[in-house]
């Protein structure tokens, strides 16, 4: 039997730079409250969110990834044809085939990398991260370039009262690369698949191009709607609430530290009161700085972390080499979390 020569990567892996992209056209609630009966007032107090970015027809999902991949590259001071992988987390990349890794790949030149996408919602950016980290150890890529982007406003309802005001676009990536030291913690990543129909898209491609209005919902002009994320809210609340802080702190003792150990905590934006909820029940220490990008920038799913990791950064509320929990949580019902230090 031959010996299969094994692998040389790296000790470890850290995260070398972070770049976001936020479509230009900011949406306030006052534009949601046109088709919806609700108020500013309720949709802060429901979901903290008062604004949000919307991409135009040529802000595509592989144009915010190319903007956001090279401040990474930039800020993680290598070039892009030192990239190995591309790997891209989004649920709104409508072509089903090539891969949007591909393209991007090629478009910021970074030659011939592995490329590929990933279907991992809101915990996309972890399940990246983890993907990435292995490569760089096990020595198939020196530098992985993970990106989580989005164009929910292409699956919102904007007549469903229940999450109208919840979605935002934008594309936030990290590089990853080779470390002497360990910088990304243990992934304690999982799913509840017994939950899938709590967050889930309205109704299946097919079924939607067939058209057949006594199956497909329909719009205030009777006319079939486009397939929408629709999720049941209480539900996902709860789930979030009680279940995620329990992962949260499982991936801090995978980590071997304690929340007075923490610098910041980078939790997937979907809901004000989730993250406030989820700090209260990890009883975080009040030096720790709280991701609460949704604010200005809505959900966005699998860019949500990567772009509050950005902007902290670069609003100097968080500083490289802090060390930060991150996690992320929803449809399948999938989540990750680990921690890291911010490059």
């Amino acid at each position: 039997m031959a010996k299969i020569k094994p692998s040389k990567g790296a000790p470890y892996a850290r995260i070398l730079g972070v770049g976001g992209y936020r479509p230009t056209r900011v949406v306030p609630n006052e534009v949601i409250l046109e088709k919806i009966d609700s108020s500013d007032e309720w949709i802060r107090s429901r979901s903290g969110i008062a604004t949000r970015h919307w991409a135009s027809e040529t802000e595509t999902v592989a144009m915010m990834s190319i903007e956001a991949s090279g401040k990474a590259i930039a800020d993680a001071g290598i070039t892009p044809e030192q990239i190995g992988a591309v790997i891209v987390s989004t649920v709104s990349h409508f072509k089903q085939t090539p891969a949007v890794a591909t393209e991007i790949a090629d478009k910021i030149g970074a030659g011939k990398p592995a490329a590929f996408d990933i279907s991992a919602g809101c915990a996309g950016f972890g399940y990246g991260l983890t993907l990435a980290k292995g490569m760089v150890v096990e020595g198939s890529a020196e530098y992985v370039l993970v990106i989580g982007v989005e164009r929910l406003s292409d699956l919102t309802d904007l007549e469903d009262r229940a999450t109208a005001f919840l979605f935002g676009d934008g594309a936030g990536a990290v590089v990853v690369g080779p470390s002497d030291e360990p910088h990304i913690g243990p992934t304690v990543w999982g799913s509840e698949g017994d939950k899938s129909e709590t967050i889930k898209q309205t109704v299946a491609w097919d079924k939607w191009q067939i058209g057949d209005v006594s199956q497909m919902p329909l719009d205030s002009k009777g006319e079939v709607k486009f397939p929408a994320i629709t999720q049941e809210g209480q539900a996902v609340f709860r789930w979030a609430v009680f279940e995620m802080a329990k992962v949260a702190q499982q991936a801090l003792d995978a980590a071997g530290i304690s929340p007075e150990d923490l610098d910041v905590f980078i939790p997937h934006q979907a809901n004000m009161r989730i993250i406030d909820s989820m700090v209260k029940t990890l009883k975080l220490p009040e030096h720790v700085t709280v991701a609460r990008d949704i604010e200005t920038t809505g959900n966005t799913s699998a860019a949500s972390i990567p772009l509050a990791m950005e902007r902290l950064l670069a609003t100097g509320q968080a500083k490289s080499g802090d060390t930060a929990l991150v996690i992320g949580f929803g449809a399948g019902l999938v989540y990750a979390a680990t921690v890291v230090t911010l490059p």
